[in-house]
């Protein structure tokens, strides 16, 4: 019997039991865990540091540098938000959909949890306590694959949980990581179908491509964005600044910054030399579009745009900019380059908000606003295990619901079927 196998029994079982918690049970121990992060903080960010230090000699980015870190402010940000799911309303146990059919059986749809979640994601160690949370508040036991970048800092946060689950008098093996950066146990991970029911896979299009192709268990895709912003000819320009620099500045490194700036050709002489000053403070390199570029070739740090660069999630200070015809073609545009993440249109005219709206089947769609909102947290939700971009079973962040399935509940009088 391998390791990996002993841990998938094992989160099976714990399954079974966190699915018969109550309510109080399952916020008392995400209470303690978020007592637990902020008591071992020092032993968190120590671990952390390491991971760093191993980043900066390996020569990682400094996008990926700041995915991977943890501060102060950060670890905090863990422990309010673990307590932010244990005060949301528990979907276990809810009832969907109820009624009565003409032989007086009466039916009901009653949400359950789904199992064992296999959750394999890269960098961004604060992931693991965001899956720990949900999973607990669901009654899913899980099992985790961090990138190898984080290891030290993702071991550390599990010893946390796991010494908070023992306090709750819970097994440790409801929340497991994989201890051994082999991908070839990500391999395995995908086909221990016998104990896993679903995969949620985070990180670049390499990984999900690996879990489309060689999982045998259920793969939830999503989390890499390619997202755009259209400024419309109607656009309030000076908010558009805003907006613009708020989801590309804001925080860089995440799926739902910005990726692409469309711009309609009756106010890009007026707005992109303005949005680019505005950018220039924050240091953005630009990839202009021939048209752009015309406009904005004097600026700092403009480049042309290469082949392929609207096809890029750039996780970074860079952006690419182009003019387009209008809105028909900024739809086009992203019909051809969005990954259906997050994308928005900046606009005072309704009839094209609502044909953007419409036309535009992405997981989240915006009139107005900044792309960065696509975000459990933000979107009321608490903590996400992810965000979807696929049509099936859950889309956008993915919360405590999506976290669900349900099974049928039928309650009879001596029915029989004739």
């Amino acid at each position: 019997m391998t390791k990996l196998i002993k841990m998938g029994q094992n989160a099976k079982a714990a399954s079974r039991i966190l699915a018969t918690l109550t309510t109080e049970e399952k916020n008392n121990a995400l209470n303690l865990i978020a007592d637990e992060i902020e008591a071992q903080a020092d032993f968190v960010l120590t671990q952390n540091e390491k991971d760093i230090a191993d980043g900066r000699r390996a020569g990682l980015s400094q996008a990926v540098l700041d995915r991977l870190l943890l501060t102060d402010k950060r670890i905090k940000a863990l422990a309010d938000d673990t307590r932010s799911v244990a005060n949301l309303d528990d979907p276990v146990g809810s009832v969907i959909d109820a009624k009565v059919l003409p032989n007086a059986l009466r039916l009901s749809k009653r949400r359950i949890p789904i199992g064992v979640l296999g959750v394999i994601y890269e960098a961004r160690p604060n992931v693991t306590i965001d899956i720990a949370a949900l999973s607990l508040k669901t009654g899913n036991a899980a099992i985790l694959r961090g990138g190898k970048e984080t290891l030290r800092s993702n071991l550390a946060l599990v010893k946390v949980i796991q010494a908070a689950l023992e306090k709750a008098s819970l097994p440790l093996s409801s929340v497991q990581i994989i201890d051994d950066p082999d991908r070839a146990l990500v391999r395995e991970l995908l086909r221990l179908d016998q104990y896993v029911d679903m995969i949620i896979p985070r990180g670049g299009a390499g990984l999900h491509r690996l879990c489309i192709e060689e999982s045998t268990i259920p793969v939830i895709t999503g989390g890499m964005g390619i997202c755009h912003i259209y400024v419309d000819e109607s656009a309030n320009l000076e908010q558009a600044i805003d907006i613009v620099e708020n989801a590309k500045v804001q925080r860089p490194s995440v799926c739902n910054a910005l990726d692409t700036l469309l711009v309609h050709p009756a106010v890009a002489d007026e707005f992109l030399p303005q949005v680019a000053a505005r950018l220039a403070e924050s240091k953005v390199e630009l990839r202009a579009a021939p048209k752009a570029f015309s406009i904005l070739k004097n600026g700092v740090d403009v480049h042309p745009a290469g082949a392929e660069d609207f096809d890029q999630e750039w996780l970074s200070l860079v952006l690419g900019v182009k003019v387009v015809g209008g809105l028909e073609d900024a739809i086009a545009h992203i019909h051809e380059h969005s990954t259906e993440h997050s994308d928005a249109i900046l606009t005072n005219d309704l009839e094209n908000a609502n044909r953007f709206v419409n036309e535009i089947n992405s997981s989240a769609v915006y009139v107005n606003a900044s792309t960065r909102f696509t975000d459990g947290g933000q979107f009321g939700l608490g903590a996400e295990v992810a965000v979807s971009t696929q049509k099936l079973h859950a889309r956008g962040p993915m919360g405590l619901e999506e976290l669900t399935t349900y099974k049928w509940i039928v309650l009879g009088d001596g029915h029989v079927r004739k």
